[in-house]
């Protein structure tokens, strides 16, 4: 897909180079155009000099074509403000804004906008709300064999029981992170869009979990 990144500090250039060794095309926009250096030679992408929250630097972004944002420049209120255009006025459903205080992280998520908190922050956290399709293994035990993985509840899935995404024997639901609110409750309860699952799952079964959360057949024939 398309992604927008907005800011190209350390974490932007980190997430640009990985995203875009992915198979993703990339736009980095940046208000001071010396930041572009924090790129790898070669890197493809579009570069806009300017800020996240004008909608002229977007749209040079091409931000009508992308399927997802991050906000992660230095400001907390400018990567919030990035967020609510890029979901408010360009529809962009995936988006997810760096935030420096936890507290105020926590308000913006209850508000409907996915934040990472920089005391938590990691370049994978930020990939996981940016393609929740991905199924990436958050920990395993020494074997291998048992994984531990994060998978953000595909809209589709919202208002069902959490519990039927169990395979007994196979994958258990540990807990579900839901407005930045980590609840060990998830088998009980019914789920909500934004919400983060935190998965127990044998290794052999991941194909099994991946065909739980795909989208069926007949609404992806329409």
């Amino acid at each position: 897909m398309h992604i927008v990144l907005v800011g190209c500090g350390r974490v932007g250039a980190g997430l640009a180079q990985t995203l875009e060794a992915q198979g993703h095309t990339v736009a980095v926009i940046d208000k001071l155009r010396r930041a572009f250096k924090r790129l790898p030679a070669g890197f493809k992408g579009i570069l806009v000099e300017g800020n996240g929250f004008d909608k002229q630097c977007l749209i040079e972004a091409q931000i009508e074509r992308a399927g997802a944002l991050a906000a992660v420049t230095s400001g907390d209120n400018s990567n919030v403000l990035t967020a609510r255009i890029a979901r408010e006025t360009f529809g962009i459903e995936r988006v997810v804004a760096r935030i420096y205080d936890p507290r105020r992280a926590e308000i913006y998520q209850r508000l409907g906008i996915p934040t990472v908190a920089t005391v938590t922050w990691t370049v994978d956290q930020v990939e996981r709300w940016l393609l929740p399709e991905k199924i990436a293994p958050v920990w395993s035990d020494a074997s291998g064999t048992l994984l531990m993985i994060d998978r953000v509840l595909p809209d589709h899935l919202a208002g069902s029981r959490l519990d039927q995404l169990e395979l007994p024997g196979r994958t258990r639901l540990v807990a579900v992170t839901r407005a930045g609110v980590p609840r060990l409750d998830a088998a009980e309860l019914v789920g909500q869009e934004g919400d983060l699952l935190h998965i127990a799952v044998q290794k052999e079964s991941l194909t099994q979990v991946e065909a739980l959360f795909a989208l069926p057949q007949a609404q992806v024939a329409s």
